[in-house]
């Protein structure tokens, strides 16, 4: 039933998606977040739903008479360098050619239909509804973990969807901790009571779930995520009495078996997994300094990076274990070298600074003040968490943050497509003919 269900769904929007890209684009981010066909259990689980709907969505993109040129700021500028520089290091990569060529085409493709997002989304409507479909999304399983978590006293672990970047409680963790502001923002900007009520729930089981995810990572963003989101929220004071009580009033609801695993974050060199961390980052350390423009290129967690870069012993692994990355900025060093990671960083960097500045400009603007300023700093909260919690996860190609990046340049297009608009309209006193002189 759960497969006929999905399949009715995806297959339905196909005919909505060739008329109107937009709900592909829409669509595209529902499938490649939440991945429902992974929930199935049948013929659905393996259908290529997401290719389906990139394919329609390119066809109608072609044919749309609403696609807007693609939004060039120094966001865009760094962010399409990254992915050509992830090109050239992907020739110079170490693992095997098929290996790297896979994994090539997949990051591309989350890629490609982000930038068709950010050439046919544009005005508030759109916008906010990308938002509601991103966060839910992920936030389905924040919802759903947290009352589990909630009547199982916390004792189980949450996990995330399957098969998907974010299937294990670490990384499911993260996403949450991301999408928490967003949900936060949506109560802002909802005038209906009811729906205000409803996400104040959510974020209440989302907060759950995060930290029946068991991930230290995650309590680390969490609370990283909890500090920015007091500090950019309209009453800071307020918002930080709520929120320390809220995160204690859930800490102290979790068993000992939680508390007793966040203590190690203390003792470190005690636990096996945090000392697994330090070896892979090692490696990833020497590798650069070997090959400090090109890295390793894609999917250097190989036997060969490992047995040429690897310590001789961190903890109790010796040199020759495997292990990913563990951290964005690892990742994106071993894989893509010094510059990889100069571009990886400046795409948060100036996101961050993107924001900063929109929200100053949209403060007083009556067309914008009720939902930009607060979006915006949402998203420098949700970057912060990311910041804090990718430090110990392999996630530089997860989609999120990069959904993250489009909220700041589809605002940003809409605002100077709103004043070129003004300047290529003739002003009252342009259409006045001057008076003849003799």
């Amino acid at each position: 039933m759960r497969d006929i269900l999905i399949t009715a769904v995806v297959v339905g929007f196909l005919p909505f998606i060739l008329r109107n890209p937009r709900v592909g684009a829409y669509v595209w981010a529902w499938l490649s977040l939440m991945n429902p066909h992974r929930g199935a259990y049948g013929f659905a689980r393996n259908l290529p739903f997401a290719h389906l709907v990139a394919v329609s969505t390119l066809i109608g993109f072609l044919f749309s008479r609403e696609r807007r040129p693609f939004p060039i700021n120094s966001i865009t500028v760094v962010y399409l360098l990254f992915i050509f520089w992830m090109t050239v290091t992907s020739l110079f990569a170490i693992s095997s050619a098929d290996l790297v060529l896979a994994r090539w085409i997949f990051v591309l493709k989350i890629h490609v239909m982000l930038f068709v997002s950010l050439m046919l989304i544009r005005g508030r409507e759109q916008i906010e509804r990308l938002i509601w479909v991103v966060t839910f999304s992920i936030g389905f399983f924040g919802i759903k973990g947290g009352i589990w978590t909630i009547m199982g006293g916390g004792s189980g672990r949450v996990w995330g969807p399957a098969g998907s970047m974010i299937e294990d409680n670490n990384g499911l963790g993260l996403a949450l901790v991301m999408i928490v502001p967003f949900m936060y923002f949506l109560h802002q900007v909802t005038a209906k009571r009811a729906l205000r009520a409803a996400l104040v729930f959510c974020i209440v089981t989302t907060c759950f779930s995060i930290l029946g995810s068991q991930s230290r990572g995650a309590l680390l963003a969490l609370v990283g995520m909890a500090f920015f989101l007091a500090l950019k929220s309209k009453r800071p004071i307020r918002t930080s009495i709520l929120l320390g009580i809220l995160l204690a009033a859930a800490i102290t609801f979790m068993p000992a078996s939680w508390t007793g695993r966040m203590d190690t974050i203390q003792n470190y060199q005690q636990d096996s997994s945090a000392m697994s961390r330090l070896y892979a980052w090692q490696t990833m350390w020497n590798l650069a300094l070997n090959r400090p423009l090109v890295g390793g290129g894609f999917d250097s967690d190989n036997a060969i990076v490992f047995s040429l870069y690897a310590p001789e012993r961190v903890g109790d692994y010796e040199g020759g274990a495997i292990f990913v990355a563990h951290s964005i900025y690892f990742q994106a060093l071993g894989e893509h070298g010094f510059p990889g990671l100069l571009l990886f960083l400046l795409i948060g960097i100036f996101t961050w600074r993107s924001a900063g500045r929109i929200a100053k400009q949209t403060k007083s603007d009556p067309e914008f003040e009720a939902w930009v300023p607060i979006l915006m700093r949402m998203v420098q909260v949700s970057l912060a968490g990311f910041a804090v919690g990718g430090a110990f996860l392999s996630l530089a190609y997860f989609d999120l943050p990069y959904y993250l990046v489009s909220y700041v340049v589809l605002v940003d297009a809409t605002l100077r497509e709103r004043e070129k608009s003004k300047l290529s309209v003739p002003t009252q006193a342009s259409q006045i003919e001057p008076p003849y002189t003799l």
